[in-house]
């Protein structure tokens, strides 16, 4: 079993916040953490925490309480020339529950990476194909 699957949901909440603004870089999945208080919205909030190569690299968020998958409805990335979303191809986008911690671990297959945006109260992860940035 993979060192993520083996980590407590505490040990897992131990990784370092990535602060305001900063890049983390791609990563290859993203796992889910329920929070414990409401947000504004009456919903609970959710944290995330990025994960390469089954370890995790930083907690995102805290506050959220929506996540996109493949950023606002679905669309992808947004065009700074066009202001339109990009044309996206399909992800094959996974969930699995990590044995120990039993959260929940989002992951698309293994062809693409992973990119956020800010920690804002709705959270974008948007995949992006890995051999463009394997270069």
């Amino acid at each position: 079993m993979s060192t993520l699957n083996m980590m407590t949901r505490k040990e897992i909440l131990e990784t370092p916040d990535r602060g305001w603004g900063v890049d983390i870089g791609l990563f290859d999945s993203l796992v889910i953490v329920p929070g414990r208080s409401k947000h504004d919205s009456s919903f609970g909030v959710m944290s995330y925490v990025a994960c390469k190569n089954e370890e995790p690299v930083a907690k995102l968020s805290g506050f959220s309480d929506v996540l996109h998958i493949d950023g606002i409805s679905g669309l992808g990335d947004w065009s700074v020339e066009t202001g339109y979303p990009i044309h996206i191809k399909p992800k094959g986008w996974s969930i699995d529950v990590l044995y120990k911690s039993k959260l929940l671990r989002l992951y698309p297959r293994s062809e693409w990476m992973l990119k956020v945006g800010l920690d804002v109260s709705s959270f974008e992860v948007i995949a992006v194909e890995r051999k463009e940035h394997m270069k």
